[in-house]
This record gives C-alpha cells, sequence and structure tokens, in this order.
C-alpha cells in the first residue's frame, strides 16, 4: 500500500465539463478510486474530463490503466500538467497518440478553473 493517498479533488467547470486535480500517488491501490470517481461525474452528465496532474508524485502501470478507462468511459479526456517522467510513460505505451496531453504550467491550469 502506498504511504502517500491520493486525493481527487472535482470542480465543475461548466456543462459536462469537470476537472479532476489529483494529488498523490496514482497506483495500484488508487487507481480504483480515480476510476468511481470518473464514472461518478459521468452519471451526473460530465463527459468531458480534464485531469490536472499537478499534484500526482508517482504513477504505475495501474495509473496508466486508469487514464485509459476513465478516455474510454468519458467523451474526452485531456491530461495537463503532465511530468516529465509521466510523460515518457505515455510515450513508451504509446498513450501519447490516444490521450490528449498538455504540458501546462501552473498558470495555464489556474487558467482553466
Amino acid at each position: 500500500m502506498s504511504d502517500q493517498l491520493l486525493t481527487i479533488e472535482a470542480t465543475r467547470l461548466d456543462a459536462g465539463h469537470v476537472r479532476l486535480r489529483l494529488t498523490g500517488e496514482l497506483d495500484y491501490d488508487s487507481a480504483p478510486d480515480l476510476i468511481a470517481a470518473a464514472a461518478d461525474l459521468r452519471d451526473d452528465g460530465h463527459e468531458q474530463v480534464l485531469v490536472d496532474l499537478t499534484g500526482v508524485s508517482f504513477c504505475d502501470s495501474s495509473g496508466l490503466s486508469a487514464l485509459l478507462v476513465v478516455h474510454r468511459t468519458a467523451k474526452a479526456i485531456r491530461l495537463t500538467a503532465v511530468s516529465p517522467r509521466l510523460q515518457q510513460m505515455l510515450d513508451r505505451t504509446g498513450l501519447t497518440e490516444l490521450l490528449a496531453v498538455e504540458h501546462a504550467t501552473d498558470n495555464d491550469v489556474r487558467a482553466i478553473g
């Protein structure tokens, strides 16, 4: 079990759009939490998901899998504030071609919502 839990803060931006701000470790123990949060938001009509990864300190293959599940269940998903290490994992697994990835600065993330 990871020492640093994952917190998920959902902010509804406008009709159908939501931002999930993740803080902590996105791993085997916490990936189901992200999947459940995204499913709940989808059930509430939020199909456009912005995943803010600014606070993610670690992501393993289970975390990547969770992002893929969110991608499959949402109408659109966009990842922002992707760290260089996570970007490398996305590139190596081919997920960069599937997921919309932005390398936002803190100011860019704040401007989104």
